[in-house]
């Protein structure tokens, strides 16, 4: 490597915190958004010296590509999850609790609430073209001129790709991010009730309108369909008592889970009548003092970034 590709990839390194944000907030994956950050320091490390030394804001530059090499990804996405067995939720950044924060970029990146699964679900929802926009524009400054030549489309038509997704993300805002300390409270109480059989204590835990939803690909034991309504999650909970055992629940450890509080169980094994547990990271949305989304991941396919415990 010469002098200056050395210099190149420092100044990189520095971008490299901002561009798997970037990636994150456009994929929900995080494989897809190291496999994009590494391919635009291909691309950039690829280029001659004249045309590097054309790059006026280099920041900016690698904003816009990686943004390209999503959009890409994201349209090949929509045939893969269509075959996908059972709900699709984004892949889980997971952070030590109560750990002060580190130079991990994914530290970084779980800083911004705009990275919470509830807002990334929005997000997943929204056509491939109107994602770009708006994550690109809207949290990103990208100008729409810039946009466009990612999207292959007019600016006009950017402009009306971003709108549209920000209605759409107007229509299904999440609740707003609640203190970590009223998060532990909240959780507790439920876990304290799902120990102790306190079936009343669990209803009072949830939200009416809750909502649990189990991401496996067919590949562990969860929902396989949303599941609406305090009292249905209830009796829900109290049969996964009957089959995995009370005492499993106090060895779920506390963590968070894109910026906010969540559980993590490790694998347990069948024993002493009770079913095998699949590791899994089950996060949690409060609204109203009360847990209003269950999100349980257990695809271990998404759990290859979750420290083993």
């Amino acid at each position: 490597m010469t002098t200056s590709d050395e210099i190149l990839a420092k100044e990189f390194s520095s971008h490299r915190a901002h561009l798997i944000g970037v990636a994150y907030r456009l994929t929900s994956t995080l494989t897809d958004a190291e496999d994009a950050v590494q391919e635009a320091w291909l691309r950039l490390s690829g280029l001659d010296q004249a045309r590097r030394e054309d790059i006026q804001d280099l920041r900016g530059w690698l904003t816009t590509v990686v943004g390209r090499i999503c959009l890409d990804r994201l349209r090949s996405a929509v045939a893969r999850r269509e075959r996908y067995v059972g709900p699709w939720l984004p892949e889980p950044i997971v952070t030590p609790f109560s750990t002060p924060s580190s130079d991990d970029p994914l530290e970084t990146v779980v800083q911004n609430e705009q990275v919470r699964l509830a807002a990334l679900v929005v997000l997943d929802k929204l056509t491939p073209e109107q994602r770009v926009a708006v994550v690109l524009h809207d949290a990103f400054s990208v100008p729409f001129g810039e946009i466009a030549s990612v999207l292959g489309v007019t600016e006009a038509t950017a402009r009306q790709h971003a709108s549209r997704a920000r209605r759409a993300v107007a229509d299904a805002e999440p609740p707003d991010l609640v203190d970590l300390s009223e998060q532990q409270a909240i959780i507790e109480k439920l876990l304290t009730a799902i120990a102790t059989g306190d079936l009343d204590g669990v209803v009072a835990a949830l939200h009416p309108d809750a909502v649990l939803i189990g991401d496996s690909d067919g590949k562990a034991r969860t929902v396989r369909r949303h599941m609406v309504g305090a009292d249905k999650i209830t009796r829900f909970l109290r049969g996964l008592v009957g089959q995995y055992g009370i005492h499993r629940v106090q060895l779920a450890e506390l963590v968070l889970v894109n910026g906010e509080l969540g559980i993590a169980f490790p694998d347990l094994p069948a024993a002493d009548g009770y079913r095998a547990l699949n590791r899994r990271v089950s996060a949690f949305t409060v609204r109203e003092g009360k847990i209003w989304r269950i999100y349980d991941m257990c695809n271990p396919d998404k759990l290859t970034h979750v420290p083993e415990r």
